[in-house]
């Protein structure tokens, strides 16, 4: 039996049937799709989202990137186990959802994106934003997207819709290889109509695998742990996308190694658990840190090393340390030379635990561990207690959040100096508390991002934590967020200027050139403060607005925040000059090798020194 319908109609209807399922737990894989149509895909894609707006949803954006964005905020507190699809007409509408595209791949979340291309029959060519390729007429924009997705088609023919969707889906439920899918939709492609056998359209259920360990592969990770002196774990993003914490902590506990943690895997352990050491490499702790250079084996598990966690291969600095990688994807798990574990994070850590039987490390390396800990922990009530004359330090707003979020809320960031403030200040009380975008670091992903893990988890207080400089970058899903009636505690934090990139430039001898908002002057940017209200913006977008001066009267805007049942921005005035404790690692940034500039060769003879802790591990 078949069904007539048109390309467009085939594929929402088609995706509209899709399941993930894993440990007996079937979802729907697509909440929906985000649209922002144009000729490239109204009178496709759009014409069938209004056919099954009662059992496919369509969410309207402000801006394509944020919509992608969105979509991998929702399947990140999903565990990457649902998503959403994303359209766009063709032409600009489709390659502003480009940079969404390389966050979720490098981050590794499915999203589904659906760009409008250019005629197939190539009867109107060139078309109204088209690319006028001279070398081969089958070139559009869309194949900008093939760097950064994870399986990339263009539909020509309604013939080639079938296999393409089956593909999509397969990487989109690949733990291993999942990311951005790209299906290129051809204008005139999406509103021909094609006989359809009806098997496409059943409802399919895709099942997420939980690779077993190989048994020679644990066994080979026990001998290396039961040699070691000082074991260190270190937890990535895999352990909380596979939900094996309970493993960890379990798996911790008996053997007493500390566990340290990225980015992402932050929240693998609370924060106050006896094995937790925090965060880890250049935005980390003090303690992780010290334990990480004395380390004689590493275990990552669900971590792809990047330069942070490594703190740019300086911070294993122990001449003979050894590495066990548990990771689903083999790629990371052979990094730095390690014994390689292919498999589940928490099947592996069951399977390495039975190996391991009763082994555990001495009890002063867990006193040293606790003591550690304890020592760091004196450092962030510090931080967080910490009072000027002036305005506020970061830290200090970063501390009223946390004391006032409950113990399931989610804190969103993503770029500037607060991301590394939160990973090594942020108290993690709940595997999903914690949603720092770092694998990218994408200016203008926090609102668009919690929009996205607000949709998925509406029972939890999202807070978003953006700087003015991010904030400027992509704000415009406040308008969506108010829309759907999406509640969310948006923290704008104002220092006028690029703080991060400002105390980086400082850093490398650049003395913060082109880091502040200021009016020009002669041949610089050195005037007034530019008469910009961003907190005037935020209401303009139909947000309320809290505009809140020092730590007490920011603890008291924040109060009303929670208490309100609609988005509400808090706007605050740090100061950018006021650090955050020192993480006591090293991140390789250039530094120019001559200069005129004083500065930059003070910066320049610390790089040199730096540099030399950096090490290859083979």
């Amino acid at each position: 039996m078949s069904t007539r319908l048109t390309v467009g109609q085939a594929v929402i209807r088609f995706l509209a049937a899709q399941y993930s399922e894993r440990d007996g737990e079937e979802r729907r894989f697509f909440a929906g799709c985000f649209g922002i149509f144009g000729h490239g895909n109204v009178a496709g894609l759009g014409q069938a989202l209004l056919e099954h707006a009662d059992d496919f949803p369509y969410y309207m954006a402000r801006n394509e990137q944020a919509m992608v964005h969105t979509a991998s905020g929702y399947a990140r507190m999903n565990d990457r186990l649902s998503t959403f699809a994303c359209t766009t007409s063709i032409g600009p509408g489709a390659t502003n959802m480009v940079t969404g595209a390389a966050l979720a791949t490098i981050n590794r979340l499915p999203v589904l994106l659906l760009p409008g291309d250019i005629f197939a029959t190539r009867a109107a060519n060139p078309v109204l934003q088209e690319l006028e390729d001279a070398r081969s007429y089958d070139v559009s924009v869309n194949d900008c997207f093939k760097p950064v997705s994870k399986y990339w088609d263009r539909i020509n023919r309604p013939e080639q819709l079938p296999s393409a969707l089956l593909a999509a889906m397969r990487v989109l439920t690949d733990p291993a290889e999942t990311g951005a899918v790209t299906l290129a939709l051809p204008q005139d492609v999406q509103a021909e109509a094609y006989d359809w056998p009806d098997e496409l359209f059943d409802r399919r259920v895709w099942r997420i695998p939980r690779p077993v360990p190989e048994p020679a592969a644990i066994e080979e990770a026990a001998a290396v742990l039961r040699s070691a002196e000082r074991p260190l774990i270190v937890a990535g993003g895999g352990v909380i996308y596979s939900r094996a914490t309970d493993e960890l902590r379990a798996f911790a506990e008996r053997t007493g190694i500390p566990v340290a943690e990225t980015q992402a895997g932050k929240g693998a352990l609370p924060w106050d658990h006896e094995c937790s050491v925090g965060a880890i490499g250049a935005t980390g702790t003090t303690a992780a840190n010290a334990l990480a250079r004395e380390a004689d084996a590493v275990v990552g598990i669900g971590t792809r090393y990047s330069d942070f966690t490594t703190a740019s291969h300086s911070l294993f600095a122990d001449p003979g340390v050894r590495f066990v990688n548990i990771n689903v994807a083999r790629p990371d798990a052979l990094k730095l030379a390690g014994t390689a574990v292919v498999a589940d994070a928490g099947e592996a850590l069951r399977a390495l635990g039975a190996a391991l039987g009763g082994h555990s490390v001495p009890d002063a390396y867990r006193a040293k561990t606790r003591e550690l800990a304890g020592r760091w922990n004196a450092v962030v009530d510090g931080a967080y207690g910490a009072r000027g004359d002036g305005l506020p330090a970061q830290a200090a707003v970063i501390g009223v959040v946390n004391e006032l979020s409950g113990p399931r809320d989610v804190v969103v960031c993503a770029a500037g100096s607060m991301p590394g403030d939160l990973h090594k200040l942020w108290r993690t009380r709940d595997p999903k508390g914690y949603h720092v975008e770092y694998g990218y670091s994408c200016m203008g992903y926090e609102i668009a991002g919690g929009l996205g893990v607000k949709m998925a988890a509406p029972d939890r207080e999202v807070f978003v934590l953006v700087g003015d400089g991010s904030y400027l970058m992509m704000a415009q899903e406040l308008a969506t967020a108010v829309a759907e009636g999406v509640k969310l505690v948006v923290v704008l934090i104002e220092n006028r200027g690029y703080a991060s990139i400002g105390n980086l430039s400082e850093s490398v001898g650049a003395e913060r050139f082109g880091t502040r908002y200021r009016a020009r002057t002669g041949t610089g940017l050195d005037g007034d403060v530019l008469p910009v209200d961003l907190a005037a913006n935020a209401a303009s977008l139909g947000a309320d607005v809290l505009r809140a001066e020092g730590v007490d009267g920011f603890r008291d805007a924040l109060r009303a925040a929670v208490a309100s049942p609609r988005t509400t921005v808090v706007h605050v005035e740090t100061d950018p000059l006021a650090p955050a404790p020192d993480s006591e690692a090293w991140w390789d940034v250039p530094v120019a090798e001559v200069s005129a500039l004083e500065s930059t060769a003070r910066a320049r003879a610390r790089y040199d020194d730096d540099k030399k802790t950096q090490r290859h591990h083979l």
